[in-house]
């Protein structure tokens, strides 16, 4: 019966593992789910090249039905942060004063 039953499901492990996928399949369904969501959140890591300066960014965006967004920026070398907004009521971008003197 065990042997029988570990078969079984060593034939099901490899029938769902060897199914073709298609990357055009894959592109697919996630264009349909990006545009069923209602909101998203992401973060990542912006690197700009400048000449010969490399400047790093940590990136949060949110986003919100209705192209409702806020994008937050912050420079890893010295914690400058500016903020990009859009709502109904328009496009805000803030950047916050430095208290250093």
């Amino acid at each position: 019966m065990k042997k029988v039953l570990l078969c079984f499901g060593i034939f099901l492990f490899l029938i769902t593992g060897c199914v073709r996928y298609k990357e055009s399949n894959i592109i697919d369904d996630l264009d349909k789910k990006i545009t069923k969501n209602k909101a998203y959140y992401l973060e990542g890591v912006l690197e700009i090249v400048n000449d010969e300066n490399i400047y790093n960014y940590n990136v949060e965006v949110s986003y919100k039905k209705d192209n409702n967004y806020k994008v937050s920026l912050v420079n890893t070398s010295n914690n400058h942060e500016q903020i990009i907004l859009k709502n109904s009521d328009g496009v805000y971008v803030i950047t916050h004063q430095s208290t250093q003197l």
